[in-house]
């Protein structure tokens, strides 16, 4: 891979222990890891590639945790445009059991250009639905074509309506079957070296549509193989109301009856956590991928990202899948977590009107999710929710994964007095470049691997015989 030098950033954003700005800074790599960091006389004057990045933001690349990339051939999908969880789940589940392999690989690399064009350099797949004839290798297939980071599980559904579960019975696996391909992908493909570019995770899909058996034993060989674990959890209240029903239990305590707590594991959501469970949580570093999106489109509530942020919960944040997104721009979603966060602020507490503080009060100062601090999410963030400790920021021995936005722009004019807040404060952009492991994956923005138009018309194919079948 060689040497890349960059320099003259108007701001170098580090991300680093004490989360250092570096103003005409800029970064240097060998073989796809960081070695230097600083400003232009602490940088050597040639490398292979040299970059000048002068008016750029610079930032670590963003870490999306939680996607479903076949979801992409499902936006705007008439049946699902008004309705909860529950109700917008069971009027897809058919229409995603028709997902072709060439489906599953088209789809795949449409979310991972949208990502990349939106600075996500790491992107997690929770991947659970499986037709005939469809497996996982469609998906490595892609991301490799593409260059991002890539994390994905080998999940599945087994409970069926007739058992008590939420997904059609002709829509779910035999838990033997899901296991076994679980451990053959894992054999396969997962790769635990630091820099590594691919890594496998055990996925149920969630409580309502996985029996316990299944959970235990997917926990069982997760740890055997040193891969992550995670699933849905705490998305909604139906969610809620099932695990009460069915065993008695919140779902976070369904979570720790089975073993499913630690480091290596993460929900995605966790809308609906009580004090006393977020306490769990920390205690165990269990992570969350907050989908701030997803979660409005469903009316499913607001995640309460503050208290995990500041109660040492692993909080990262994620696009979550394109049928109840309908977008993957992962720097948009950075930027509806800060303000999610903040609507939450300003809810009326249950209690009644004399416990309220208004927001502007001096004792909720830290309350605000500051532009910062939803970056930090975004990045660091989402590097300790995945476990790794190569990524996430830009420093020394951490992998060459960064993003640059040209701030001499429309959508930043008269904006700059704080051009590293303005990255979430002004509209959402499309990044100028996005490297991974040291490439160019965006350059000039203009996505690198693939060619875009003919791409979008077999996706735009493929959507359309999908929904007509």
């Amino acid at each position: 891979m060689g040497t890349l030098l960059v320099r003259n950033a108007r701001v170098l954003v580090t991300m680093d222990d004490q989360r250092r700005e570096i103003e005409g800074g800029g970064l240097f790599a060998e073989d796809g890891f960081i070695t230097r960091v600083g400003t232009r006389n602490q940088m050597p004057e040639t490398a292979d590639e040299v970059v000048d990045l002068s008016g750029h933001v610079v930032l670590p690349g963003l870490v999306n945790t939680h996607h479903h990339f076949y979801q992409s051939l499902f936006r705007n999908m008439p049946a699902g445009q008004n309705t909860c969880v529950f109700v917008w789940l069971k009027a897809h589940y058919r229409i995603w059991a028709r997902v072709t392999p060439e489906a599953m690989h088209t789809s795949s690399l449409i979310a991972l250009a949208e990502l990349a064009l939106s600075g996500c350099t790491t992107a997690f797949d929770h991947s659970y639905v499986y037709p005939k004839g469809g497996s996982l290798d469609e998906q490595v297939e892609a991301a490799g074509i593409m260059g991002l980071r890539f994390h994905v599980t080998r999940g599945g559904m087994s409970l069926g309506e007739s058992k008590g579960g939420l997904p059609p019975d002709d829509c779910v696996e035999n838990e033997d079957d899901i296991l076994a391909d679980t451990e053959r992908v894992i054999n396969k493909y997962h790769d635990a070296s630091r820099g590594s570019m691919l890594r496998i995770a055990v996925g149920p899909c969630s409580p309502f549509s996985v029996t316990a058996d299944y959970m235990k034993e997917a926990e069982k060989l997760a740890r055997e193989a040193g891969v992550g674990l995670h699933t849905h959890l705490c998305e909604s209240f139906d969610e809620e109301q099932f695990t009460l029903e069915t065993f008695k239990m919140l779902p976070v305590e369904y979570m720790e009856s089975l073993n499913w707590l630690g480091p290596d594991v993460s929900f995605a959501h966790c809308v609906h956590v009580y004090d006393n469970q977020i306490e769990k949580m920390a205690k165990t570093k269990s992570g969350v991928a907050h989908c701030p999106s997803s979660n409005m489109r469903l009316a499913s509530g607001i995640a309460p990202v503050r208290k995990y942020f500041d109660s040492g919960v692993p909080v990262s944040i994620a696009v979550d899948g394109c049928g109840s997104n309908d977008g993957g721009h992962m720097l948009n979603e950075v930027r509806t977590a800060m303000l999610l966060a903040r609507v939450k602020m300003g809810l009326r507490p249950p209690e009644g009107p004399e416990t309220i503080l208004f927001p502007s009060s001096p004792l909720r100062s830290k309350e605000w999710l500051t532009a910062r601090e939803a970056l930090e999410i975004a990045t660091r963030g989402g590097a300790e929710v995945l476990n790794r400790n190569d990524i996430g920021s830009l420093e020394p021995g951490k992998c060459a994964d960064f993003i640059s936005i040209d701030m001499n722009r429309l959508e930043y004019a008269g904006g700059l007095h704080d051009p590293v807040a303005a990255v979430l404060f002004c509209a959402p952009v499309q990044v100028d470049n996005t490297v991974v492991n040291g490439r160019f994956i965006v350059r000039n923005r203009n996505l690198t691997p693939v060619e875009l138009t003919p791409l979008i018309e077999k996706q735009n194919r493929i959507a359309s015989e999908l929904a007509n079948a």
